[in-house]
């Protein structure tokens, strides 16, 4: 009966304080809905007065059509954009009609909103416009090999597969831009006979690739090298848009149709 009595007062203590932890206010600091409400509009650059974006609700909209919209909050004189990863920009000032910031380069950036109704024309078209070249290639290769022919068969296929790359636009500003990667179809064939066939994606260079590349990367292309005794050789491109970074992974296809991987010296 007492060992009762004591587990009902610990659960009792228990539940109590639960039920202050829940009660208790978060520490954590709160938007700031007045901020939010006070970006609505059209906002152009104070010099030069061209568009800079548009705040509709919790989404900041960019003239450029090959930047995605992105949401946003703004907590303690924080501009917080919440892309593919999340920038933050302290605000120097901001009043119904003018809005100050530091960008990433650690320059103002004065903004003033916009009063004219035919603002509204540079942020009509609000979907992105996807940047590769969204094009089916095909090639094909006759090679001979200790007397037999060999038809090898390259075909490139653009998906719906999205990358999302962030980078900074002319302002010092992050914007996320949409790509969409390629499929690679390789076939080996000696006469009608099939020695080898596969549809590579980029996940299957893994093991070769960082993963932090691979996700902002894509699957551009696969081309021809040589053929000796190992094999017939592929090279296939994996690169980041807009960048100088990429990787080429040498494909080998023996003529048992073994594959084996590396990376290109």
């Amino acid at each position: 009966m007492k060992r009762s009595i004591i587990y009902f007062v610990l659960l009792t203590l228990v539940l109590a304080g639960c039920k202050r932890s829940a009660e208790a206010p978060s520490d954590a600091p709160q938007e700031d809905r007045h901020a939010k409400q006070l970006l609505q509009g059209i906002w152009l650059g104070a010099d030069e007065g061209d568009p800079f974006f548009q705040v509709k609700g919790d989404t900041i909209f960019y003239p450029d059509s090959t930047s995605l919209p992105v949401g946003f909050k703004v907590i303690q004189d924080t501009l917080i954009l919440e892309g593919s990863t999340v920038t933050k920009y302290p605000i120097v000032r901001q009043s119904a009609h003018l809005f100050e910031f530091i960008n990433q380069n650690g320059e103002t950036i004065r903004l003033t909103k916009s009063e004219d109704a035919d603002d509204e024309m540079f942020f009509e078209n609000q979907s992105p416009v996807v940047l590769n070249q969204n094009q089916l290639i095909k090639r094909d290769t006759i090679i001979v090999h200790d007397g037999q022919r060999y038809h090898c068969y390259v075909q490139v296929n653009p998906t719906t597969y999205k990358v999302i790359k962030p980078s900074f636009n002319d302002d010092g500003v992050e914007v996320d831009n949409i790509y969409y990667d390629n499929t690679i179809h390789l076939a080996v064939f000696q006469g009608t006979s099939r020695v080898y066939s596969h549809d590579f994606y980029k996940k299957d260079f893994k093991s070769l690739i960082p993963e932090s590349f691979l996700r902002q990367s894509i699957l551009s292309d696969m081309t021809f090298l040589k053929t000796d005794a190992a094999g017939v050789h592929y090279q296939a491109q994996l690169y980041v848009p807009d960048s100088m970074t990429s990787y080429v992974v040498e494909i080998t296809i023996s003529f048992n149709g073994k594959l084996s991987m590396q990376l290109a010296s």
